[in-house]
């Protein structure tokens, strides 16, 4: 295995689980990929390097069945999941609850009952479709064609079928995570999915930082008799040992550079090819007392969305998809010290933020990122007392996967989105033989549940038994 991200963890753990005898090679110092935590500014606060926010690792069908909670993972849930303030001082709130979603939207309560209401419900069936190659026979046809119908949509067409603009800006600011121009086809898939993910299951955090639940994947692993080796960087083919397996937990154009000529060209290609996303530019704050917001209910949120209207959303979106960096771009804040108060240090607490920017933007975003938390809670500023800054470089270094801060490990468009690096129904395959690959790249996308990798082990155990 090469690359200790929670897919590569995720890959292993289900090839040792088969009797394989696994080596997992990480080039850092420290395993975990994006799903790492630290004390970036002060001793004692607790800061998310990337990954932070686990609608869809809480449910993953993969996670559920480790019983991680044996090796000290604990999810933790804030009381209200998500809120959305706009400049009126009313704000769209997001709750685990359907209803009690519903209820605070309005004229759009029902709209929002309608949408979600019977696919949370049924939300652990779904997960057996959408959380594996999109390009198969579906276990549940009729349920999948049901939810799937409006992912289809533009996510600013189905943002308008609200009424609200409290509705419009839930909607489209979790629709953005995809990183995406809001006005493209398929832009609803990722929004819709979460949430839904989170009306099932909730934006819950994992006690003790995200690191934990890395943490928990590696105790499990090790418990299965596997190896894991840090500062062990694999940059040609020369150093992978003869195995049955290869597992590659990286991005497509990392293995091409590996493999080289082993590659088939048709896969180099597509591999080269392989289309970046907008970056993230992430600063993290210690701020005394938190951050004053002016609607109160983003006090309780876990986290908060800022930049307005669903229309300046979009207007966002656009501008960093096509390189310009927005003058108030879309901010994600999270105050995960809330449902985890053991990140605090005192009445110091850990605000955790990324804006969207363009890819490898060269540019300092944290001036524009204060700037949006000031206009929706004025005093943020003088609260300060430290912060830390990775720029979009800064982020690809943290983590090679993320090219140009691309955490989404490649764009998530309607081809990439539904088959993954290269147009194939063997999504894990490389187009060599017992040789994989099991990053957020490949489906069903990024997020910490571990999918990505537990289906590429699943093609690398059919392969061997095809070989045996």
């Amino acid at each position: 295995m090469v690359g200790a991200g929670p897919n590569g963890l995720a890959a292993a753990i289900t090839l040792a689980k088969a009797g394989l005898q696994v080596t997992v090679l990480e080039a850092a110092d420290q395993i975990g990929g994006g799903t790492r935590s630290g004390e970036a500014i002060i001793p004692g606060l607790l800061h998310d390097h990337c990954s932070a926010i686990h609608p869809m690792a809480v449910g993953s069908p993969f996670l559920a069945g480790l019983e991680l909670d044996r090796y000290g993972l604990e999810w933790r849930w804030p009381e209200i999941d998500c809120v959305h303030p706009l400049d009126t001082g009313s704000a769209g709130l997001l709750y685990r609850s359907v209803e009690a979603t519903a209820d605070g939207l309005g004229a759009d309560g029902s709209r929002w009952r309608t949408l979600f209401g019977w696919a949370s419900a049924r939300f652990d069936a779904l997960t057996e479709d959408i959380m594996g190659p999109l390009v198969r026979m579906p276990h549940h046809p009729l349920l999948l064609a049901r939810f799937g119908a409006p992912t289809v949509l533009p996510a600013s067409t189905l943002a308008r079928w609200f009424r609200t603009p409290e509705a419009q800006a839930l909607f489209g600011g979790v629709a953005a995570h995809a990183f995406r121009p809001l006005h493209y086809p398929m832009t609803s898939a990722i929004g819709l999915g979460i949430l839904t993910a989170g009306h099932r299951h909730g934006w819950p955090v994992a006690a003790g930082g995200s690191q934990s639940v890395t943490n928990a994947l590696a105790s499990l692993l090790t418990d299965l008799g596997a190896k894991i080796e840090t500062g062990t960087r694999v940059a040609a083919a020369l150093q992978l040992p003869l195995v049955d397996v290869t597992m590659f937990d990286l991005a497509p154009d990392a293995v091409a550079g590996i493999l080289g000529d082993r590659l088939p060209a048709r896969v180099a290609r597509a591999y080269r090819r392989f289309r970046q996303g907008p970056g993230a530019f992430k600063v993290d704050f210690a701020v005394e007392g938190g951050a004053p917001w002016t609607n109160p209910h983003a006090r309780r949120a876990g986290t908060v969305h800022l930049v307005g209207t669903v229309t300046e959303l979009a207007a966002t979106e656009r501008d960093i998809h096509a390189g310009r960096m927005p003058e108030r771009p879309f901010v994600l804040v999270g105050q995960q010290y809330l449902a985890d108060p053991q990140r605090s240090v005192g009445n110091v607490h850990p605000v955790w933020t990324y804006a969207h920017v363009p890819n490898g933007y060269s540019g300092d975003a944290t001036a524009a990122i204060i700037a949006q938390i000031e206009r929706f809670a004025p005093g943020f500023r003088e609260r300060i007392i430290g912060q830390a800054v990775r720029t979009t470089v800064q982020m690809s270094v943290y983590n090679p996967n993320y090219v140009g801060g691309d955490i989404m490990t490649g764009s998530k468009d309607i081809r990439q989105l539904t088959f993954g690096p290269r147009i194939t129904l063997s999504p894990y395959s490389i187009g060599l033989p017992g040789m994989y690959m099991c990053s957020a790249a490949t489906p069903p996308g990024p997020g910490a549940h571990g999918m990505c990798g537990a289906n590429a082990a699943s093609s690398a155990l059919a392969y061997l038994k095809r070989r045996s």
